[in-house]
């Protein structure tokens, strides 16, 4: 059964550092499959944070999070990190990981419709 259990969230201030965990069990990550972080903050639509195909090491990031987050995957541990530092109260959402099977080359293609598996997420807060 494929599961993706996300990890690592909490309260943190402004221009402190998270990293979050989606550990992957019922499918290896290095099987071609896009691995996406998406979030969603109350009363705003879900959106695309970071994503890496596991087949290479394309990645991308939202414009709102560029040289701050770092997506990485280790695959001895089957499991995705989403490294996220200078965090800002506009960071405070719920984080989710999703697993794509192989469909397009780069993870920047893939629609929400496209990520077939997603964790149950975990909750980041930055405040003061």
């Amino acid at each position: 059964q494929v599961q993706l259990v996300e990890s690592g969230g909490g309260l943190v201030q402004p221009g402190g550092s998270l990293r979050l965990s989606c550990a992957a069990s019922g499918f290896t990550l290095d099987d071609s499959y896009a691995i996406g972080w998406f979030r969603q903050a109350p009363g705003k639509e879900r959106e695309g944070v970071s994503c890496i195909s596991s087949g290479d090491v394309r990645t991308y990031y939202a414009d709102s999070v560029k040289g701050r987050f770092t997506i990485s995957r280790d695959n001895a541990k089957n499991t995705v990190y989403l490294q996220m530092n200078s965090l800002k109260p506009e960071d405070t959402a719920v984080y989710y990981c999703a697993a794509g099977p192989p469909r397009y080359r780069y993870c920047s293609n893939y629609r929400f419709s496209d990520y077939d598996y997603w964790g149950q997420g975990t909750q980041v807060t930055v405040s003061s």
